[in-house]
Formats: C-alpha cells, structure tokens, sequence
C-alpha cells in the first residue's frame, strides 16, 4: 500500500507537469528537415537557447547531480535526432550545455531571447517553463540559487505569475510527502535483475528501462495524457529502485 501511494503521488507531480505536452508538435524532423546545423545555427535556434537555460538551471546549485546529468543526456539524444546530422548536433549542443553552464551573468539575456524566439507562445512557455522547474526538483528540494533563476527565465518568458507558482507549489507539496521505498527485493524485481548481478549488469539494465520510459520535450510529442502519466511515474520508480540497489551494493 505505501509503494501505491508513492507512485500516486508522484505521477500526480509529474502528470500535472507533462499533460499539456501531447499537444505540442512543432519538434520534429519534418521541422527541422532544412536546417543547417552549426553551433552559431544551434545557439540562436528555440531548442539550443533553452537548452542554455537548462544549463544554467542544472548548475544554480554549484553542481549537477548524477540524476539530472542522466536526464539531460536523454534529452540531448532526442533533440539532436530531430535535427539533421544527429551526431554532430548532439556534440554541439553538449559544448554549449558546458559553455553555459559555468555562466552566470547572461542568464537573463538568453531567456530574453527565447522569448522573442518564441513570440509569447503560451504553449511553449509552459513546455519549457515546465521542464524546467521539473529539473529544479529532480534532487527532491529546490536552492534558493535555483528558484532565482527560475524567477529570471519566467519573467522573461512572461510566464504567468499565478502559474508559475501552482507549478511550483504542486511540486513542493508533492515532494513533502515522498517517502523512499524499503523493499531492495522489489527493487531488484523491476529492474529485472538479480542481487548476485553486478552494478556493470544492473547499470545496463537500468539504462535499457529508463531509455523506455523516460518522458522528455521530444519523445513526449503525440503521446496521450495517460501515458505520459503511466511513463513519468515509472521512470521515478526505475531511478528509486536504481539508487536503493546502488547503495545496497556500495
């Protein structure tokens, strides 16, 4: 019963967040399919700004942790595949990931230029706004650093104040009430591996599922809410299991 209410209670979280995606669809090679790809193209373009931004959001705190690296690596895998030459824009959009994210002093003059990227589009102000705060919270509290630049990149964005702090507020309440898992058998079982694999096995494992579940900006396109929910709420039961098997075997 108390796994139940966990997984309630997060899909909850993160439900609320990616619901609107299913209807957001203007990310696809069709787009993208005339572009020319080159770090100046990359930085200027909607994608590559915010992913600055998620530079910038990810390093607020002075680091960033091994679950928002694992995070944002999948994100950069389906990005770049929209875009010709995947491989090449996945590596420039990686260099300016960790040219941004040392920056502290431009935070808002890339926000502002989102902004006028996306010409206050409100269903994209939500899709980037709510990865975002997403991402604030991945390590289960958010610094005051963090929520700082999240104020600057909503207000630049024009995100509405009343939203921006529902979201907010939704995600704190919710992870206020997260208890961790105690059942290291139940953990191994979801990872479909056994106690006597090692962490080389288990790590695979963990990446093959992850890669499955993981909801993100692109691989959410076209999706139905509910499987946005059924995917949000088990890729936060893959992480929990994944961490308790970890620290079991360090």
């Amino acid at each position: 019963m108390g796994n139940l209410i966990l997984l309630l209670i997060i899909g909850g979280v993160f439900y609320w967040i990616f619901k609107s995606y299913s209807r957001y669809t203007e990310y696809s090679q069709e787009a993208f399919k005339n572009f020319s790809v080159s770090k100046e193209s990359l930085k200027k373009s909607e994608l590559g700004l915010f992913i600055a931004l998620v530079a910038k959001v990810a390093k607020a705190d002075g680091r960033v942790d091994a679950l928002e690296a694992q995070l944002i690596g999948m994100m950069f895998d389906d990005i770049s595949n929209v875009f010709p030459q995947p491989e090449k824009t996945k590596d420039i959009l990686k260099e300016i990931f960790n040219e941004e994210k040392d920056k502290t002093n431009n935070t808002q003059d890339i926000a502002n230029a989102l902004a006028r990227a996306i010409k206050r589009d409100k269903a994209k102000q939500q899709q980037f706004m709510g990865f975002l705060i997403q991402l604030a919270f991945v390590d289960g509290e958010v610094s005051q650093s963090e929520e700082l630049v999240l104020q600057t990149i909503a207000s630049a964005l024009e995100f509405n104040p009343d939203a921006y702090h529902a979201i907010f507020d939704q995600f704190e309440k919710m992870m206020n009430n997260i208890q961790p898992k105690a059942n290291i058998t139940d953990a191994y079982k979801l990872l479909g591996v056994s106690e006597s694999d090692d962490m080389s096995t288990i790590k695979k494992a963990y990446r093959k599922l992850i890669r499955e579940y993981h909801p993100d900006i692109i691989k959410s396109q076209g999706k139905s809410e509910a499987y946005m929910q059924e995917a949000t709420v088990k890729t936060q039961e893959i992480n929990q299991a994944y961490e308790m098997i970890k620290k079991a075997k360090s």
